[in-house]
């Protein structure tokens, strides 16, 4: 299991170029799921009641799908490209679920990077053992070198 690095990345947008990829991974916990319900204020019974989830397609409990997306806050805000990133845009498509005691690898790469306007899209993905459960892409701001 993996946390957020204790120092700050920071890639300017001159540091940035397609192909470039960061990843981080953390396994989601029962306490990880209720803080979250306590913070977003959703407690959809398909995440905390079992008897419920089992009268559903998943058949068992799972993980709110905007807490595993909020794993690609980690990687812009924290590794890349880092300090004075500004999150823009985020489209998401969820095709799996994350369930209890998943380790979710998120992954960051840099698709293109808008000179002009100080942007880099970034394709955005997590998986659990390999099987894509989120897919997207997001749209940074990331500052200039000083000069």
């Amino acid at each position: 299991m993996s946390h957020a690095p204790e120092k700050i990345g920071r890639y300017y947008l001159e540091d940035l170029a397609p192909g470039m990829r960061a990843e981080f991974s953390r396994k989601v916990t029962g306490p990880m799921v209720d803080e979250f319900a306590d913070v977003s204020g959703d407690r959809n019974p398909l995440h905390f009641d079992e008897d419920y989830a089992r009268g559903t397609i998943f058949r068992e409990r799972i993980v709110h799908g905007m807490l595993s997306a909020g794993f690609f806050s980690t990687l812009f805000g924290t590794v890349m490209p880092g300090q004075g990133s500004i999150y823009l845009k985020q489209n998401l498509k969820f095709t799996a679920p994350v369930r209890y005691g998943d380790l979710v690898k998120a992954v960051v790469e840099v698709l293109e990077i808008q000179e002009e306007k100080s942007r880099v899209h970034f394709a955005t993905r997590c998986l659990v053992n390999e099987q894509l459960v989120i897919d997207g892409d997001a749209l940074i701001m990331v500052p200039s070198r000083p000069q």
